[in-house]
């Protein structure tokens, strides 16, 4: 096992975009999600895609719950509790799936100035081999990386656990920033950031995860939250409790149950229509809502009828299948790592522009030597 922590000095950091954005104004329905903005069609669409919605929106909407009203959701001392983030590093570190130092620099130098300012961040980094033990119950598990990695030669071969040659100056980066720095081996950075994060909220802060991955969303809830990348708005991007539920019409303790059954074409885990035709989203959520979870939802189809006869039969054969998706897709909150006092100060931003700034000169510098160089892990683009 091996954790990293990065500590530094200090100096001022000049924004290198206004910290205050001209607001979208965005409206749409719990039950049926459609987004109006003020931005572009193309814009539209695709933060509609990515689920997130920006901190400036305004929302309205209506839907049903079995349990939880809209208005019950941002209680009124949530204000009061101090923040922690966890910085999900390795998804930064690409564009689509080229590794990209400056979409590291860019992402983290917008986080910094908009988003975390001297607020507590904790890094944390893919460990080797973070992928296996869930590979070992679905081998299809983000195969599809395994095989684009494999077309690569073996010179410029990297993967999310391993940011190659390049891991030296990002960590070196964060070191620099105040901001420790979290890598275990065995284990995805998701397991981690899900294991501190409990122990975070037993501290009585609120978290919120910096991350584009999909899977933090079984993680919302009144004091957990999402801030997005989006490239497309060139910024970050708040996800909430409220814009889930307006966005999926439940609540995010049905989001793991949900994905269990109508699967994950990206990460490689296939839904139970592979295996029953016409069981689909629709279908899913409606049992979800009446019954709150897979398991509750298995186990009353194993002693009575839940459905209509495609999906009673289909909860009954398959019930191991959809068991072992959810072996697959849940994140682990009993990773052996330990929250630090010391990770839950003040952070010093002093450092943050003169730290960034020395980031980019040296990608500019070796740029020439990059692109000649066929054995980098990362490129400068």
């Amino acid at each position: 096992m091996m954790v990293q922590i990065a500590v530094c000095t200090h100096v001022h950091i000049q924004p290198r975009l206004s910290p205050t954005p001209s607001p979208i104004s965005l409206s749409f329905s719990c039950r049926t999600p459609k987004f109006e903005t003020k931005t572009n069609k193309t814009r539209k669409t695709q933060a509609v895609k990515l689920g997130a919605i920006t901190a400036s929106a305004s929302i309205s909407g209506s839907g049903s719950l079995n349990s939880t009203a809209c208005e019950q959701l941002v209680p009124e001392n949530d204000a009061k509790k101090k923040r922690v983030f966890f910085l999900d590093v390795n998804p930064l570190c690409y564009v689509g799936s080229t590794p990209s130092l400056r979409s590291f620099g860019h992402w983290v130098s917008l986080f910094f100035s908009q988003v975390s300012h001297s607020d507590p961040v904790i890094a944390v980094l893919d460990g080797e081999g973070g992928s296996e033990h869930r590979r070992q119950l679905l081998p299809s598990y983000k195969a599809h990386r395994m095989k684009f990695l494999r077309q690569l030669p073996a010179s410029q071969r990297f993967s999310r656990g391993h940011v190659g040659k390049s891991h030296g100056v990002i960590m070196d980066v964060f070191r620099k920033c105040n901001v420790p720095v979290i890598k275990l081996e065995g284990y995805e950075a998701d397991d981690v950031v899900a294991t501190l994060a409990g122990q975070v909220l037993q501290q009585g802060y609120r978290v919120v995860i910096a991350s584009p991955d999909k899977d933090f969303k079984q993680l919302i809830s009144e004091d957990v939250q999402i801030v997005m990348p989006l490239a497309e708005l060139d910024r970050w991007s708040f996800y909430t409790l409220k814009h889930y539920i307006a966005q999926y019409d439940c609540n995010p303790c049905c989001d793991l149950s949900l994905r269990c059954i109508v699967g994950d074409d990206v990460d490689g885990v296939p839904g139970i229509q592979h295996v029953a035709p016409g069981f689909g989203r629709k279908t899913a959520l409606k049992l979800l809502k009446k019954h709150g979870s897979l398991e509750n939802l298995l186990n009353a189809a194993a002693v009575r009828t839940v459905g209509r006869q495609y999906a009673q039969d289909a909860l009954t054969k398959h019930a191991d299948y959809l068991r072992r998706n959810y072996k697959v897709l849940a994140l682990r909150r009993d990773v052996d790592v330990q929250l630090k006092e010391e990770w839950l100060v003040k952070r010093e931003a002093h450092n943050d522009s003169t730290a960034l700034y020395n980031f980019f000169k040296l990608l500019e510098g070796t740029k020439k030597l990059t692109h000649q160089s066929h054995g980098s892990y990362f490129s400068n683009g």
